[in-house]
């Protein structure tokens, strides 16, 4: 799963051919969260609130880039790194 950004020990990835909705994949610690780039809603995974927060307020800060890395997965083109939160 190829690492697009990390902060604060959170891993954020994105998969090959992975299926809708676009999506990301957000790791910390042995928590994970599968989080919808159109809404940033968490579809499923254990993130503590505080964990999720911070996932999505660094995806809001960058939905453009996410929407860009979930295009060029499809098309099997590398990601690019997204800055992390500061």
């Amino acid at each position: 799963m190829p690492e697009i950004s990390r902060f604060f020990g959170i891993i954020v990835a994105m998969y090959y051919d992975d299926h809708p909705p676009p999506h990301f994949h957000a790791r910390y610690g042995g928590q994970k969260g599968r989080f919808a780039i159109d809404d940033l809603r968490m579809l499923d995974g254990d993130l503590s609130p505080r964990t999720r927060g911070l996932v999505i307020e660094w995806a809001s800060q960058h939905l453009d880039e996410l929407r860009q890395n979930w295009a060029r997965a499809e098309g099997h083109a590398a990601l690019l790194p997204i800055k992390p939160l500061e």
